[in-house]
């Protein structure tokens, strides 16, 4: 379905094709593929304490990039499809984050002068496609919001999620993670 009408939420099958269909996907120059950066990522949200929610999310926050995700919502920068896509499957929080993880870079290069030395190249060279740092007033916007805090968590572990030989999330317990989810959503 489109026109943010809510679909079933994402099974653990769908789930694992799209994480698995990273494999290899090249991730803007980084040492790492898509699903290394998926995986890792959630890792990092998981070691910092995050909820299971915020960890799924953690896990799809580029899955804008998944060819399937690209074809239902062409044209769409990744962040923005991606929310889209987790808003009918996952959760309105899951796309908020997901959408706010790159506004969030460019919030924190405005907000904490540290912040910019640990941009990757691409990283750098991807910011000033997305705008540069954040005016003072997008980034009071910004902040405002009640799940900022949760954006910029996941920003930085989307940022530090481009090890090679780090540690990852394996798929149980990403689909664990989404299964507890997914009854959360029921009740």
């Amino acid at each position: 379905m489109t026109g943010g009408i809510p679909a079933a939420p994402l099974t653990g099958e769908e789930l694992t094709a799209l994480v698995d269909g990273l494999a290899g996907l090249p991730y803007g120059g980084e040492a790492v593929d898509q699903r290394t950066h998926a995986l890792q990522t959630a890792w990092l949200a998981r070691d910092a304490g995050a909820d299971d929610e915020l960890v799924v999310a953690a896990a799809l926050h580029d899955i804008g990039r998944a060819r399937p995700v690209r074809a239902e919502h062409p044209g769409l920068p990744h962040e923005v499809a991606g929310a889209e896509f987790a808003r009918r499957r996952v959760s309105e929080r899951a796309a908020w984050v997901i959408a706010q993880h790159v506004p969030a870079k460019r919030y924190l290069v405005a907000t904490d002068p540290a912040y910019h030395a640990l941009l990757s190249p691409a990283s750098i060279a991807s910011l000033k496609v997305q705008g540069g740092p954040m005016d003072e007033h997008e980034a009071t916007e910004f902040a405002a919001h009640p799940l900022s805090a949760d954006a910029v968590a996941l920003r930085r572990w989307d940022d530090a999620a481009k090890d090679p030989d780090g540690p990852r999330l394996t798929m149980p317990e990403l689909l664990a993670a989404h299964a507890r989810c997914v009854e959360a959503r029921r009740t």
